[in-house]
């Protein structure tokens, strides 16, 4: 998430349920929630081995999880458990050639500089394999902190200043080489390359060529310039990025004479943009001069990392909202499948289904199945009634012509349903949830989770009621959602739903939701899950983005965090924990799975404080982690 709605996540301290919950928690109580549901015991989603329900009875610990777990932490350090090694990789600011300045401390370098360093604010990436010796690592860059950028801290910006805001946010593509001492950033290497908010792009799908997406510098709507907000990400098995266009309605603003329309005002955009100040010196973020330019932004585009010199494309068929990531899954029947959350408040969880199937002999015959396919949005359906946190859910499709899209209620087209996404699935009726963040699929059941990361607003607006996923009103700890899909097919209707844990602080609350799950404990505990993924083993990995206040209703919890979890078994255990006032997000894994990269975003953003990693009186920056074991083996076993 960007900086300016990162702040407004940092909940007052708060030690009281509000008194209009307590009627939730009388048919919802803690001890009810975790007899019935998934957060320990085996139940229908998965079914652990009688070995390992044997091990983990007589433990107490789950055998997929092989590490001790280090306490929470409010040092400015990255840290990791016993018998791990942490090193940096790369930071905001390293040059990617040798013909590129070097990183300033206190903001110094130029825009032309930044084109040439790794951006600023690393989130979600994914690691590509190029041989025995060589790889790719292909990192969003999601925004600056105008603080630690600029020596102004951003209060006098000008048109360079913004030229280089404006290269610092994409992506990074980076070469990778392996070496004695494990994998090592090559400058100069063969793919590497910047991607940013200049960067000419291709528009395809459904809504290339819409008039909502033509402007003056592009009347035929077709080519876009640049991607930014950067969040999270996905990767396809034909060797592409996936990057995911999230917060970008807070670079657009006016001088006053734009006018806003429903659309507009539905995705944030509005004449006043959230401080990055891009307007007054880039016309084309300027609405009275450029109304659609905004519609061409907020979309997921694809890359190529393997081509330096190749065109990414915007694949306007998986719709436009606040992306967060892609979970690219390939069903049994060989259809493509991606899960798409929308990041906002009262927002919605989305499927996209493709019309072709995927050729494993020929990546080349896979390179427009993004293009062509459905697009469906969720309705979870409750049982919380019966003092279960489960039920059933259906999937809506979003095509022009059915489920009420039609010209009476405003959609004249399938190119309009998918540029406004959030008005379709509001009209189909589609489950407002508490901020679906990160997807990701086991890598052998077909099972999927969410991260519901929070939500202030639950219980309060009226279109945001307590009920189903979303069971506690001004969520401000978080859950994760999980879901089966009937017959374990993703292409189905229809699929299950429970929680697999409810984040939460015991300490402070006791026999309430807000204490969390039975698998959360003083130990563990944690707010806002954010990051999440799987390694091969099927052990889930939980990265955090919340309140690191330690106090209030967040006492005791520390800086931001990175947990792994057991399915099968619900444990839950802290693997490392983050330096001061950063988010912990992005994760992928080596082939092997001996190499862990994980992202620290925003050390000291609003000046907290930080000086990682280089500590002394440094510059705090954004940097990419790099974790191996000490006797060279797998990660997390």
């Amino acid at each position: 998430m960007s900086q300016f709605e990162l702040k407004d996540e940092q909940n007052h301290p708060r030690t009281q349920v509000p008194e209009f919950t307590q009627i939730v928690e009388q048919s919802l109580s803690r001890r009810r929630f975790l007899g019935g549901a998934a957060a320990l015991g085996a139940v229908a989603f998965f079914s652990a081995s009688p070995l390992s329900r044997a091990m983990a009875a007589a433990t107490g610990r789950s055998p997929l999880l092989g590490f001790d777990a280090v306490p929470a932490s409010t040092a400015d350090a990255f840290v990791v458990p016993p018998g791990y090694k942490a090193e940096r990789l790369i930071s905001w600011g390293d040059p990617l050639f040798s013909n590129v300045a070097d990183f300033i401390n206190g903001g110094g370098n130029s825009a032309a500089d930044q084109l040439g360093q790794f951006g600023d604010n690393n989130d979600g990436m994914s690691f590509f394999p190029v041989d025995d010796s060589t790889a790719i690592l292909a990192i969003n860059n999601e925004y600056c902190n105008y603080e630690l950028m600029f020596p102004h801290q951003g209060k006098q910006m000008t048109a360079a200043d913004v030229k280089k805001a404006q290269a610092a946010q994409g992506v990074s593509v980076l070469t990778l080489k392996k070496t004695a001492d494990g994998w090592r950033f090559a400058k100069d290497g063969k793919y590497n390359r910047r991607i940013h908010a200049n960067t000419p792009m291709a528009i395809g799908g459904p809504a290339k060529g819409h008039a909502l997406l033509q402007t003056s510098a592009d009347p035929r709507g077709e080519r876009a310039l640049g991607t930014f907000n950067n969040c999270a990400n996905g990767m396809t098995p034909w060797g592409t990025y996936l990057t995911c266009e999230e917060n970008v309605n807070g670079y657009f603003g006016s001088t006053g004479q734009a006018e806003i329309t429903p659309a507009q005002a539905r995705y944030g955009i509005g004449t006043e943009d959230a401080g990055w100040q891009w307007h007054p010196f880039d016309e084309r973020f300027d609405l009275a001069k450029y109304p659609n330019e905004c519609n061409r932004f907020g979309w997921v585009v694809e890359i190529d990392p393997k081509d330096p010199s190749s065109t990414p494309i915007k694949r306007t068929a998986l719709g436009r909202f606040k992306h967060e990531n892609a979970e690219l899954v390939i069903d049994k029947d060989g259809h493509v499948v991606v899960y798409l959350g929308d990041d906002e408040r009262g927002e919605h969880l989305y499927r996209f289904v493709s019309d072709g199937k995927f050729n494993p002999g020929n990546p080349d015959a896979n390179r427009d199945l993004l293009d062509k396919g459905t697009l469906y949005v969720a309705r979870f359906n409750a049982a919380a009634n019966n003092g279960e946190l489960k039920g059933k859910g259906e999937w809506l499709e979003l095509t022009f012509g059915k489920n009420g899209l039609t010209p009476e209620n405003g959609f004249n087209s399938q190119a309009e349903v998918l540029i406004h996404a959030r008005l379709a699935a509001t009209q189909v009726g589609a489950t407002t949830m508490d901020r679906p963040e990160w997807v990701a699929a086991h890598p052998t059941e077909p099972v999927v989770f969410c991260t519901l990361t929070n939500n202030k607003n639950r219980g309060v607006k009226n279109n945001q009621p307590v009920d189903g996923p979303n069971p506690r009103a001004e969520n401000h700890y978080g859950q994760i959602l999980r879901w089966q899909p009937a017959n374990g097919r993703h292409t189905a209707a229809d699929f299950d739903w429970d929680l697999f844990l409810l984040a939460g602080n015991p300490t402070v609350h006791q026999n309430s939701l807000y204490a969390g799950s039975a698998n959360i404990n003083a130990d563990n505990m944690f707010n806002s899950p954010d990051g999440i993924g799987f390694d091969k083993a099927g052990r889930l990995w939980i990265q955090t983005d919340g309140n690191y206040s330690n106090q209030g209703d967040f006492a005791g919890q520390g800086n931001n965090q990175m947990l792994c979890a057991d399915p099968a078994t619900g444990e839950v255990r802290r693997f490392l924990t983050g330096p001061i006032a950063c988010e912990i997000t992005g994760l992928t894994f080596s082939p092997d799975q001996k190499t862990l990269f994980v992202g620290v975003q925003h050390p000291g953003e609003d000046l907290a404080g930080s000086h990682f990693p280089l500590g002394g009186d440094s510059t705090p920056r954004s940097s990419v982690m790099m974790i191996t074991r000490k006797d060279g083996g797998i990660i997390g076993a």
